[in-house]
């Protein structure tokens, strides 16, 4: 039986309180339960139970070193319906001072940012099936800089993205 898609994600944080406002803020998630030491938060039109579950470990918790001199998780990738959502994602983040990269990966636009730990994780938007010509697809090798206005132009700042890719067409 193959995985269809992923439910939810729990990070361990520092200050969970923190990191609800962090979430709340820049994403739109909102609290569907907690405890001391814990939040369960949902994202805006999910049907899930939750998207993103919060443990506390305290303040004297170091930072993680995935990747750096530990396996660990990279990062999670959440998917935003239109460019003109990424690019209201994209100023939030900026505002915040999360926002850490923006790439062009020709069928995906995406921002990078990291939360209050250092965690990091990525907001995209998935160019829809019907839109992905032989060059977007040949495009998957390269890494570019992101230009929201070139995408906008091309693919229309309110085109439903991931339509038959991650989405049902």
């Amino acid at each position: 039986m193959p995985v269809q898609r992923l439910n939810h994600a729990v990070l361990y944080v520092r200050d969970v309180e923190q990191s609800v406002a962090f979430y709340r803020e820049a994403l739109g998630f909102e609290v569907v339960m907690s405890m001391p030491g814990a939040a369960f938060l949902q994202a805006a039109g999910s049907a899930n139970d939750h998207d993103l579950g919060l443990f506390q470990v305290g303040a004297d918790a170091t930072r993680s070193e995935a990747g750096r001199t530990s396996v660990g998780l990279y990062h999670l990738a959440w998917e935003v319906d239109t460019l003109e959502e990424l690019e209201r994602v994209a100023a939030k983040l900026t505002e915040l001072g999360a926002l850490v990269g923006a790439s062009d990966h020709s069928t995906t636009k995406a921002l990078y940012a990291h939360d209050p730990d250092g965690l990091e994780f990525e907001v995209s938007w998935l160019v829809p099936a019907a839109l992905l010509t032989d060059e977007v697809i040949a495009g998957r090798t390269r890494i570019r800089p992101l230009d929201l206005e070139a995408d906008k132009q091309r693919y229309g700042a309110t085109t439903r993205g991931g339509v038959g890719v991650s989405v049902p067409a």
